[in-house]
């Protein structure tokens, strides 16, 4: 399988990152080919100018070889913090720039913004994995869990990904190397409970 993988925080030293390598060289091992972003790294442009917001605008290459990378990709990881209950800017902006329409959803004809858009992506799952330093009770009862809502709902769901497992681990800030050698195995487990070793390649 192809499989997209986007990582955005933006200290190499992160659990993120450990989350990021662990996924990576979990699909490459079973076989899969994977396209991998991290978005700090490759210093990516967040900001959507105005002429890209047309839908048939006239995209830079790099836009147009990741909108190509999205569409084609079979499934999708993304892995980044909880920061205010949202991503990081850098993957807002790579949101906002990339999952496009055309890309990964189409309005119906006459549709004047009221009704449900088409999804387009060829991936029909996801897997989010977040880090956070708010317990999930903490999240889910005080804050309403908004990555939950913006992910699933919001995001994927628009665009025809209709299975999508999220993952916060928490509290990072207090746990132990113990307690993050077990998250970085369900990590791995998990990528390959959903992107099982391609038998052919592996």
């Amino acid at each position: 399988m192809k499989i997209l993988v986007v990582l955005a925080h933006p200290d190499i030293g992160s659990f993120n990152h450990a989350i990021a390598a662990k996924v990576r060289d979990t699909l490459l091992q079973d076989g899969h080919q994977v396209v991998f972003h991290d978005l700090y790294a490759e210093k990516f442009e967040p900001e959507l100018p105005a002429r890209e917001i047309p839908r048939i605008a006239d995209l830079p290459p790099t836009i147009q070889q990741q909108c190509r990378e999205l569409a084609e990709a079979e499934g999708l990881v993304f892995i980044h913090p909880n920061w205010w209950g949202m991503p990081p800017a850098v993957l807002k902006g790579w949101i906002d720039r990339i999952v496009r329409p055309d890309v990964a959803y189409r309005f119906l004809e006459d549709d004047k913004g009221e009704g449900v858009p088409v999804g387009l992506l060829k991936a029909k799952s996801a897997l989010i994995f977040n880090t956070s330093n708010t317990a999930i009770e903490r999240e889910r009862d005080v804050f309403k869990d908004p990555l939950e809502t913006l992910w699933k709902n919001c995001i994927l769901g628009l665009c025809g990904v209709t299975n999508v497992y999220r993952r916060m681990f928490c509290v990072v800030v207090t746990s132990s190397q113990k307690q993050r050698e077990e998250w970085l195995e369900e990590a791995m487990q998990t990528t390959r409970q959903y992107y099982p070793p391609d038998e052919e390649r592996s």
